[in-house]
């Protein structure tokens, strides 16, 4: 067998492939079959725990977008603001597996979860910390060019990297919002809507979170451009 074949990084598994992705480690973070009080337990930790990991790297992009936007650097930020948003796209995709649970299989390990709550979760709370921080960032950037929002979403191509990076932040703010929409009609669909949750939060309760918005000014200037439209004799 060719040398090749044998691994030569630090760690216990066969392969580097498993080595470099501690996937001994990764796979025993589930219950073991013998462990779970409902087969579909592999299937909610699985959804949940790579939600995390996908907000994780989302909120890394986000952080080092933060800095490269305090150093100038717009066009890198942008880059990595779209792959944040990728991966967020990918926490709503996972999410969307919860379809596959039923209502009374649910039941019956949800007495497991003890108090947890997807308001604990460690990449949720995350967003909440980054987000306004690159708000921010962004608006210290207009202010270094000497550009109002107005001006620079009236004459976007003359202002093609601020607008593309406004476009990422309404981007971000979007899919938080879609993700916490779809992720509270799940919640209804197996365990209903008009109960209490596992911290003793009645569900209808969620709803009004819904519409959280990290960046108002972004999405009031369509508003404004709007009403502008209607009064401008160059608009028809």
């Amino acid at each position: 067998m060719s040398k090749l074949n044998e691994p030569v990084l630090p760690g216990t598994g066969r392969t580097d492939y498993e080595r470099y992705l501690r996937t001994d480690e990764l796979l025993s973070l589930q219950k073991s079959s013998d462990a779970m009080t409902h087969r579909d337990e592999l299937l909610f930790q699985t959804i949940h725990q790579t939600a995390e990991l996908w907000l994780k790297l989302a909120c890394f992009e986000v952080d080092d977008a933060i800095s490269l936007l305090r150093g100038g650097e717009i066009w890198p930020a942008i880059r990595l603001l779209r792959r944040a948003n990728g991966s967020l796209d990918l926490v709503v995709s996972g999410t969307m597996m919860l379809e596959h649970l039923a209502p009374w299989d649910y039941h019956g390990f949800r007495g497991g979860l003890g108090h947890g709550s997807g308001f604990d979760s460690p990449g949720f709370k995350r967003t909440h910390e980054v987000s306004p921080v690159l708000g921010t960032a962004f608006r210290d950037t207009l202010e270094r060019r000497g550009v109002t929002l107005m001006q620079l979403y009236r004459a976007s191509t003359e202002h093609e990297d601020l607008f593309q990076l406004g476009e990422r932040l309404i981007d971000w703010d979007q899919r938080l919002m879609h993700w916490r929409t779809m992720h509270l009609r799940l919640v209804e669909r197996i365990i209903g809507g008009a109960v209490i949750g596992t911290q003793g939060t009645p569900v209808e309760v969620l709803g009004k979170r819904l519409d959280t918005r990290y960046y108002p000014d972004l999405w009031d200037v369509r508003n404004a451009l709007t009403a502008e439209a209607h009064t401008s004799p160059e608009r028809p």
